[in-house]
């Protein structure tokens, strides 16, 4: 009887310490004050890179892929306009190069690059603000199309990206 008290207690404990940790969360998120969040729609500026590539429908997916990684790591409610915490930006670079080569001169590994440009407001903390670059790369054998390995890059590139941009934006440790 005395072991479930016990236990009652440091569970009773345990839930008041958590509930006591403010704005934070179990992703390391602190939204502060913020209740709503808002991505406007990245624009596909790839093409004014030499070398890069504009490719149909990357800056839906990419815009909906930062979306769903806010949703889902925090407790604030995507809107339209007016948001506390305000992403936008556009996607800057889409290109692939040649990575290695076999001893016959020939390539043996690409890689795709992608970079986007990010401008982050947070009205209840016009401190963090800020306008940065975030890139990152998939490589993949060169005997393969881009298009045959897009969606498993894709996958990769965006998820490093969109963390990257969550933790320079919310990741306040």
């Amino acid at each position: 009887m005395r072991i479930r008290n016990e236990f009652r207690v440091a569970l009773l404990g345990l839930i008041l310490f958590l509930s006591g940790c403010g704005a934070y969360n179990f992703s390391g998120a602190d939204v502060g004050e913020a209740k709503t969040f808002q991505v406007n729609f990245f624009q596909n500026y790839a093409d004014q890179t030499p070398g890069s590539i504009i490719v149909p429908s990357l800056d839906r997916d990419f815009t909906l892929s930062l979306q769903d990684m806010i949703n889902n790591l925090t407790s604030l409610s995507l809107t339209g306009n007016n948001g506390d915490l305000i992403y936008e930006g556009e996607i800057v670079e889409y290109k692939v190069i040649p990575m290695t080569a076999t001893s016959d001169q020939r390539t043996a590994q690409n890689r795709l690059t992608m970079s986007v440009n990010v401008r982050f407001f947070n009205t209840k903390k016009p401190d963090n603000d800020f306008e940065r670059r975030f890139s990152f790369f998939y490589d993949f054998d060169a005997a393969a199309s881009l298009t045959s390995v897009q969606s498993a890059a894709h996958e990769e590139i965006f998820e490093r990206l969109t963390q990257d941009i969550f933790n320079a934006s919310l990741g306040n440790w």
